[in-house]
């Protein structure tokens, strides 16, 4: 058994093929109600990129070992944990740095997956599925044919809304930037999916039968939020959860006064912050009934070994990719 595992980790924010080392750790030991968990696989996300370059709300204390996601197998257990056993697949709790080969974490934070569902696949299921889901049940009370509209549906968020819009019985406008995308999202079950530009209003009315869209979803702003708060109905709800183009909501009075908009947000950190054991049990449970049922099949470009980081990131990093890119961790001993 190896006395060592293999980490990433950074001391200084920046870029992260600069900032970045592979480093050598002792093997963690579980303490008192902890587990031992070999991870297996964890993304790259947006938000791991950009809280090591340190725009991110969220600082972890230096030095740090990044990813939000991951998931693992409990590989020793506490003589105190009676909950999980050794060979369970676990997801890993929020904010802890999955981009390691082992950690000791408090069981109680641990999430059980269920079988059916890769190691891969559990690994990309606790925030955008979640975000998803709390979208949809947070803001707007949906009945069955109501609509919805989202921008940058191709997102990992937006084919979530889609898969959890279409069991539900919801139905979905989808609003993309690239023309090659709206086959493959009315493949995926996008009911209608447009393009983002001027013509986007009379498209959505027509499509739509001019009805009345209670609920948006941005991730753009800018421009393209101002074109749902044109489509939505009086009285709906924006949620924004991203900031694409970089620019800010601007509102032109009138869609205030006189549709009288609601214009909130959403982040996923915040509702794992507030949200009570029940509440985040209740939605992965139905989070991990569909997917397995495959209704979250996040496609993967590429996995790669913790030593070939900096390629990793430097994919992650770049547009047009044909999907999420992964760490798979291979730990000797």
């Amino acid at each position: 058994m190896s006395e060592s595992i293999k980490a990433i980790v950074y001391q200084a924010h920046g870029k992260p093929n600069e900032v970045l080392q592979l480093t050598d750790q002792p093997r963690p030991r579980p303490a008192v109600g902890e587990a031992l968990v070999r991870l297996l696989a964890a993304p790259i996300n947006p938000a791991d990129l950009n809280q090591i370059e340190g725009k991110y709300p969220i600082r972890a204390p230096l030095p740090a070992t990044p990813g939000f996601e991951g998931a693992g197998r409990v590989e020793e257990i506490d003589s105190a944990v009676t909950d999980f056993k050794t060979g369970d697949l676990v997801i890993l709790p929020h904010n802890l740095g999955t981009w390691r080969e082992m950690v000791a974490v408090k069981a109680e934070n641990l999430t059980r997956v269920p079988d059916g569902i890769s190691p891969e696949q559990a690994a990309m299921l606790k925030i955008n599925p979640i975000t998803a889901w709390r979208l949809l049940h947070d803001f707007v009370r949906l009945e069955k044919g109501d609509w919805v509209i989202q921008n940058a549906a191709n997102s990992a968020v937006g084919r979530a809304v889609i898969a959890i819009c279409r069991e539900q019985g919801w139905r979905t406008v989808n609003v993309v930037r690239r023309e090659e995308l709206i086959d493959e999202l009315r493949t995926a079950g996008g009911d209608v999916v447009l393009l983002d530009n001027d013509q986007l209003r009379e498209a959505a009315t027509e499509a739509t039968s001019r009805a009345a869209i209670r609920l948006g979803i941005n991730q753009v702003g800018g421009e393209s939020a101002l074109r749902l708060a044109k489509i939505v109905a009086p009285e709906a709800t924006i949620v924004t959860i991203g900031a694409m183009s970089l620019q800010p909501l601007t509102m032109p009075n009138g869609l205030l006064i006189f549709k009288n908009l609601q214009f909130t947000g959403f982040w996923v950190n915040k509702w794992y912050e507030h949200a009570g054991a029940e509440e985040r049990a209740q939605t992965f449970e139905r989070i991990f009934e569909l997917a397995k049922h495959s209704c979250f099949e996040t496609k993967v470009e590429r996995s790669y070994p913790l030593q070939d980081f900096r390629d990793a990131v430097a994919r992650a990093g770049e547009g047009k990719r044909a999907g999420k890119i992964l760490f798979r961790m291979e730990v000797t001993g």
